[in-house]
């Protein structure tokens, strides 16, 4: 009997063992904006809170006391030249997804701004 060559010859991936590791750069980039975001701009307590959910997704979020919204982000172009006002434009072109919502928990009153990241 004669070999048969493979048309499609075994295609290895080289996998890293844990998926975060393609996202720490732009990840510690995100928090950092959004924790600034919150500490810049609100009067109180501000906290940073990560998430990893299988099969890929890290959600990185900052709760801060104030709830009113936050300034809808500008174009990462309109802001590459200024020195402060960049963090939400950051997370808009860096994210995955990215979004805030109210909290309020036994007379607590605030907001939590996340954004999401997916390991490919």
């Amino acid at each position: 009997m004669t070999p048969v060559p493979l048309l499609n010859p075994p295609h290895h991936e080289r996998t890293s063992p844990c998926p975060l590791i393609t996202l720490v750069d732009v990840a510690e980039l995100l928090a950092a904006e959004l924790v600034a975001n919150a500490v810049r701009h609100t009067k109180g307590p501000a906290a940073l809170r990560v998430r990893w959910s299988p099969p890929g997704t890290l959600r990185i979020g900052a709760w801060d006391a104030d709830p009113s919204p936050p300034q809808p982000p500008q174009t990462l172009a309109a802001v590459l030249e200024a020195e402060d006002g960049r963090g939400l434009a950051l997370v808009r072109a860096c994210a995955d997804v990215w979004g805030w919502q109210p909290l309020a928990r036994d007379g607590s009153r605030g907001k939590f701004v996340w954004c999401e990241l997916g390991a490919a």
